[in-house]
């Protein structure tokens, strides 16, 4: 596909004269990716705003809004390598216990990144797709997120999924509910409940199992995300606070999973590849 433009707002001159050097070795083969084997999903849980902010003598509500710098560069990099789909842990179902005030905020800064990045995003060919709760959302988040679906409706790049707030142990009870509903009404047999089942009650069913987990921040846990859908997937920890995850720890990343041996539970026999 075609390169990706820039996600976010241009920079300086002065910036574009610094970064031209850095981003000759910025290069996906610089850090060992092979371009014929890359993971079609990478999924990421974006961790560590708050320990960003707390560094630095701020408050959480800075870290957030610096993440967004990290939000800009992963996705331009996973559409300029060509990945089908990048999933980006937004907003989790037990982040609606947080204090009010950074609620607010963190709707407030969804509200207006998206207002901001939709051009850009349909400058690229990136479609946008959201996961969760939806409707636990504002008003004015939810209209913004709706509107911003729509535009980039038929965009046949990178499609890029909002967590929001999401959580794997919801998603699996909604769908055992609607499996339940379902067989209620006596148009589902016990028998007839496997895998393919439960996946076609998913919040988006078509969406593939990630390839490559990511997760900042050197937290080893999974948090509730995609607890379905990671069953195989690798997972790639870094110690990386989100606010500073770069295209370069994405590339590292992606290289990392490039040397795994992918088994999904069988052998390797003899002869085979």
């Amino acid at each position: 596909m075609a390169r990706a433009a820039g996600f976010g707002r241009p920079p300086s001159h002065n910036r574009d004269r610094g970064m031209a050097k850095s981003r000759k070795t910025d290069t996906p083969e610089a850090y060992g990716v092979d371009m014929a084997r890359l993971p079609a999903h990478v999924a990421i849980i974006m961790d560590g705003n708050g320990r960003w902010a707390r560094k630095r003598h701020l408050p959480r509500v800075a870290g957030h809004a610096a993440a967004r710098e990290s939000v800009r560069d992963i996705v331009t990099a996973s559409a300029e390598l060509g990945l089908t789909d990048l999933t980006l842990y937004t907003f989790s179902m037990e982040n609606w216990t947080r204090p009010r005030a950074e609620v607010s905020a963190l709707m407030h800064l969804l509200d207006q990144t998206l207002q901001e990045q939709v051009s850009v995003m349909a400058e690229n060919n990136i479609s946008l797709n959201a996961i969760g709760r939806l409707d636990l959302l504002p008003k004015y988040a939810r209209s913004r997120l709706d509107r911003c679906i729509r535009q980039l409706d038929g965009n046949d790049g990178l499609r890029l999924t909002l967590a929001l707030s999401y959580g794997g142990r919801a998603e699996l009870l909604d769908a055992f509910r609607s499996i339940a509903r379902d067989a209620a009404k006596g148009g589902l047999r016990p028998k007839d409940i496997d895998e393919d089942a439960v996946r076609a009650r998913l919040y988006c069913p078509d969406l593939p199992d990630p390839d490559l987990l990511v997760r900042t921040s050197g937290e080893l846990r999974i948090s509730n995300f995609l607890l379905w859908q990671i069953a195989y997937t690798e997972i790639y920890i870094t110690d990386v606070l989100w606010p500073d995850f770069r295209r370069r720890n994405l590339y590292e990343a992606i290289a990392d999973y490039q040397g795994r041996d992918r088994r999904f539970g069988g052998i390797k026999t003899k002869g085979s590849r």
